[in-house]
């Protein structure tokens, strides 16, 4: 019986041969180190396209070497778990896509180690660009990738280095604030100050949002209590923990809530099940962020969804102009029509 012989593979000193160069010559340009070893540009080109032809595997830095850009998009996100960076993961995808970008997405879990180290990660593969979202010290990322030759933007927390694009915290928690404190009015009878809770004051978009809680609260001619603002994080059970220390210290609770995002949401509303607190009527909230979720909760929450596709529509008008943008573009976050 006649066996088919297996066809010879490809070597590095084949491709020297038809290239009519060095074999170190070829290594170096498949292995993506033939700038360093001085290499033209040409002769690089020449090589990964015989390589190329003849069906040899491509290091992926090679394949790089025959357009000016890698059309390779990274971005970090901090979290999975809410519909707001999901819904930033999936829309930056289809615009990359659209726009013919590989995107690169990692999560970073807040950790600032996590993030250089992702930023790196993702630079070795040559991302044209970086798109650092929600990172905890954007501008040691900007640095970063300023080094290697890459540029970045800032998504959702902003950095001083390099444009930012987020949401107007400011003027979205003063719209959600003020109709909060209108909907308690009009349940209630009385304009009384509201309970802030979720998120970190020394971040900028908690203390945009306090910035925006308390100038409503002045323009209706409501006192703010300072002690009720539980700036306390984003975890659900830093809520539940906060909001049982204070009905332990004051018990009786404001009858309207500012939430800072439904992370902090879902802290809240396992709270008032297990405390009871609110059995006799459910407080007014006002939530600075979206899930639908929610509306079958009850009729008493009113959230603020921050505008993905307007944020992101801005990252990729920068991309698309080769970087030259605002250092902060702030973009409004959008009310369900049917509210106040």
């Amino acid at each position: 019986m006649n066996q088919q012989r297996p066809t010879k593979k490809t070597t590095i000193y084949d491709l020297a041969e038809l290239a009519g160069t060095s074999a170190s010559a070829v290594s170096a340009v498949l292995n993506g180190n033939w700038k360093k070893r001085r290499i033209s540009s040409q002769l690089a080109e020449k090589i990964t396209r015989i390589a190329e032809e003849q069906g040899y595997a491509i290091n992926m830095q090679a394949s790089l070497l025959r357009r000016d850009k890698s059309k390779i998009i990274g971005m970090i996100v901090p979290k999975y778990d809410n519909r707001y960076f999901g819904s930033i993961v999936e829309t930056f995808e289809i615009m990359a896509r659209e726009r013919g970008l590989f995107p690169i997405i990692t999560c970073t879990l807040r950790d600032p180690e996590l993030e250089v180290e992702a930023a790196r990660t993702m630079l070795s593969y040559q991302v044209d660009w970086l798109i650092s979202t929600g990172a905890t010290n954007p501008d040691r990322i900007t640095d970063i990738c300023v080094a290697a030759g890459a540029k970045s933007l800032n998504l959702d927390l902003p950095g001083s280095r390099a444009p930012s694009i987020i949401s107007d915290n400011f003027g979205g928690a003063r719209e959600l604030t003020r109709r909060t404190l209108l909907n308690c009015g009009d349940r209630f009878g009385d304009l009384s100050p509201l309970l802030f809770i979720g998120g970190r004051a020394s971040d900028h978009n908690t203390s945009e949002r306090l910035r925006g809680f308390k100038a409503a609260h002045e323009e209706l001619g409501v006192i703010v209590d300072e002690s009720h603002i539980l700036a306390c994080g984003y975890a659900p059970e830093k809520a539940v923990n906060a909001l049982q220390a204070l009905a332990d210290r004051e018990g009786a609770l404001p009858r309207g809530m500012f939430v800072n995002s439904t992370i902090s949401l879902e802290g809240v509303m396992r709270w008032i099940k297990g405390s009871h607190h609110f059995s006799d009527d459910a407080p007014v909230i006002g939530c600075f962020d979206w899930d639908p979720f929610v509306a079958l909760l009850a009729d008493n929450i009113e959230m603020v969804r921050q505008d993905v596709s307007g944020m992101l529509q801005s990252v990729f008008r920068i991309i698309d102009d080769g970087g030259t943008a605002l250092p902060l573009i702030e973009v409004p976050p959008i009310f369900d029509s049917h509210a106040q």
